[in-house]
């Protein structure tokens, strides 16, 4: 069950450039998981020490974000699309 995941720009290097990626995932966690496992050292730029995901980075499931659904709990089905996207500091 494929899932769309969108990299961002800043992590590509980790994805060999690769702008969008296929997943087979159940939930948001899961899609970490296998991230992790085919692109090491993304989990360091995603999660903090505990697990959670870090609060400059937002994700998205169908452009809702995931801290408003069940946060990495949030299922994903096929078809469905997770971005990923830094927040952007300026001042």
């Amino acid at each position: 069950m494929p899932v769309k995941v969108r990299i961002p720009t800043p992590l590509r290097k980790l994805t060999h450039d690769e702008e969008v990626v296929q997943v087979a995932a159940q939930t948001v966690g899961g899609a970490f998981t296998e991230l992790q496992t085919r692109f090491p050292g993304i989990r360091e730029r995603l999660l903090d020490d505990s697990g959670a995901v870090r609060r400059f980075v937002n994700v998205y499931v169908n452009e809702e974000d995931i801290r408003f659904l069940q946060n990495q709990e949030t299922p994903l089905k096929e078809g469905d699309e997770m971005s990923i996207i830094p927040a952007i500091a300026g001042g």
